[in-house]
């Protein structure tokens, strides 16, 4: 079963989340935990956590259905040490903060290493800081995003998302999202029938559907390969409506959330109901 949905506000507080899912019939949804432009936040409350879990529970939402995002000013490759540990000590809150909703899975982008560090010698202390992070949070998986590959962003091929799920070292902890627009900027074609198969084969080859956690369905305005992070509504991109399809037929994407961001929110009712048409 296909779960699909949005990233969705959290206006008003973390419990709206599900409410704004269930006005789209989203049956599935993404979310931050706080104020992604700022790097801590208040506790949340009693009254909070209950009204959340109330609110999934009426909306049919279980853990399995939600994609937490973390704050984007999260860099787990900072190279300079005392701005690295920062950042794993706030990675490490909003695992916690997703572990308080009872949610299992927390969605991030890997990090960059700013041209201070070899791609190698970053992505070892990426994954030195989700060692730390799940260490301390064991009830949530952190689930490693691949990226455009713009700037000194790493985690835009499958073997580096590989070199660090396997650096981590620990199994069970750690999982991988597709974006498809960050994978067609990145230069992997999963427009044509013979590039998505041979993409997805590698991504068996390398990482396996067993790790896949959740996925962002995103169009991209960029050329494939252009190394820039230009999400576009579904069918008016590079990708083309023919690649959501192939995705919605595929029954190796059931049972994970499938999450829209796709820049105009007032189509995104309409993207869900095409989305699950295409299911058949």
């Amino acid at each position: 079963m296909k779960f699909i949905g949005a990233h969705v506000s959290i206006g008003g507080g973390v419990e709206h989340a599900p409410l704004n899912a269930a006005a789209l019939k989203a049956t599935a949804f993404a979310m931050f935990t706080k104020n992604q432009r700022q790097w801590s936040a208040p506790p949340f409350t009693e009254e909070a956590v209950h009204a959340f879990k109330a609110n999934c529970l009426a909306g049919g939402y279980t853990a399995d259905m939600i994609l937490p995002h973390d704050t984007y000013l999260i860099n787990l490759g900072q190279p300079d040490h005392d701005k690295r540990r920062a950042a794993v000590e706030a990675f490490t809150a909003e695992l916690g903060r997703c572990a308080e909703l009872g949610l299992n899975r927390l969605n991030f982008h890997p990090g960059s290493h700013l041209k201070l560090l070899s791609e190698e010698e970053d992505m070892r202390l990426i994954a030195e800081g989700v060692r730390a992070a799940v260490d301390a949070v064991p009830t949530v998986t952190a689930v490693f995003e691949n990226t455009a590959g713009q700037g000194t962003n790493l985690g835009y091929s499958f073997e580096q998302l590989a070199y660090m799920l396997e650096a981590v070292n620990r199994p069970g902890r750690v999982g991988v999202c597709i974006d498809t627009c960050h994978a067609w900027a990145a230069g992997y074609d999963l427009k044509s029938e013979e590039g998505f198969a041979r993409v997805f084969d590698e991504f068996t080859r390398l990482i396996g559907f067993d790790l896949l956690k959740g996925m962002h369905l995103n169009d991209a305005k960029c050329e494939l390969g252009g190394r820039l992070d230009r999400h576009e509504s579904i069918g008016r991109g590079q990708l083309g409506e023919a690649t959501f399809e192939r995705i919605m037929r595929d029954k190796r994407f059931d049972g994970i959330p499938l999450v829209l961001e796709t820049p105009d929110d007032t189509l995104w009712a309409d993207e869900i109901a095409r989305l699950r048409g295409y299911c058949g």
